[in-house]
Formats: C-alpha cells, structure tokens, sequence
C-alpha cells in the first residue's frame, strides 16, 4: 500500500541510525512492529489479577492423570 506521510525528519534520521537498518522503508516498518508489540505486552499486564481462580483446584491431582 502506497502511503505519503508527512514524517519528522529528526525522528526518522535518529530511528534509521539507531536501527541499523537499511532503508527509511525498514526503519519505520520496524518502528511500527516495535510499536503494536509494546501496545500488546501493555494490554497482557492489564489483564494481570483479572482472572479468578478456584482456591480449591487440585493442580498435583491433574499431574497424577497424565501417568
């Protein structure tokens, strides 16, 4: 998909040099897999303490029915 965006320049400059990478292309292409997996690992730690678990779950039970 064929996009024109209107980047800061001082931005990418210091992302591509920080990055290694090759091309504008890759840096912001990496820059915004960096950006969804950040947004994603924040909404996992939202969720911690969410869940309710059963006090009287046996898990060493379970471990005995898979001999």
């Amino acid at each position: 998909m064929a996009s024109n965006l209107a980047l800061d320049d001082g931005l990418l400059a210091l992302a591509w040099e920080v990055g290694g990478l090759k091309t504008k292309r890759e840096t912001v292409n990496l820059a915004l897999q960096e950006f969804i997996q950040r947004r994603e690992a924040a909404r996992l730690v939202d969720l911690f303490g969410t869940v309710d678990f059963d006090p009287d779950y046996d898990y060493k039970a379970r471990r005995q029915d898979r001999s």
